[in-house]
């Protein structure tokens, strides 16, 4: 694989990962809330990305392929933990915006909520980012698109490591400067004041797609 394949494949990548979707919105709302919450959510993600790029590199994406039920199931049960995400978000936005209502009433400054009583521990963000990217296995099926024309036939170990190791750092780097912008004071602040709304919209995203996995992954074993 030539350099120039391979930063092509790094700037269709960087497109991909900013454009709008569970992964992006999870960690938008992590990052107004805390830096080192968003950081432990985009190494999540990262880790969860790490199977698909494998699995697309090595070949094993062409599975899905032949056999559709296997990502019937992973859509069925991807889309149900989307869905079941996107729910608490929109729980907590209506709740967010009852408590700016009650202080707005009040006439009292309303405080910003602790990062660990709204988001739980950086663990549980790492493992939530992690598992907000395994749930979406249309991940797979976007490597595959964009790794086949660029890709020998037939890669190396090096070729291969090279490639999956390239995707990793761009997109943990891509990601973490995005959380590191959107947590300065100035950003966080503006973001915070629309906070309930911004969760709401990121509760519509996640519910969404969880239930186009879940309509998805139901009609592929039903109906073959």
């Amino acid at each position: 694989m030539d350099w120039a394949a391979l930063g092509t494949l790094i700037l269709l990548n960087i497109v991909g990962s900013l454009s709008p979707g569970p992964d992006t919105f999870f960690l938008l709302r992590l990052a107004t809330r805390s830096r080192i919450h968003a950081i432990m959510g985009v190494t999540g993600i990262v880790t969860g990305l790490t199977v698909w790029v494998t699995l697309t590199v090595v070949g094993a994406a062409t599975l899905l392929t032949t056999y559709p039920d296997i990502l019937g199931v992973i859509q069925l049960v991807g889309g149900g933990y989307l869905t079941w995400m996107g729910y608490r978000m929109g729980r907590g936005a209506v709740r967010e915006l009852l408590d700016a209502r009650a202080f707005r009433f009040n006439s009292a400054t309303r405080p910003i909520p602790d990062a660990v009583a709204a988001l739980g521990t950086p663990g549980q963000a790492y493992r939530q980012g992690m598992a907000t990217n395994l749930s979406n296995p249309k991940v797979i099926m976007y490597f595959a698109a964009i790794l086949a024309p660029l890709m020998p036939a037939n890669p190396s170990l090096a070729v291969a490591l090279t490639i999956i190791i390239a995707i990793l750092v761009q997109t943990w780097v891509v990601f973490t400067f995005m959380c590191v912008i959107v947590s300065t004071e100035r950003i966080r602040k503006a973001v915070l004041r629309a906070g309930p709304v911004f969760d709401g919209v990121a509760a519509v995203v996640f519910i969404a797609v969880g239930l186009t996995l879940i309509y998805e992954g139901a009609s592929q074993l039903l109906l073959g």
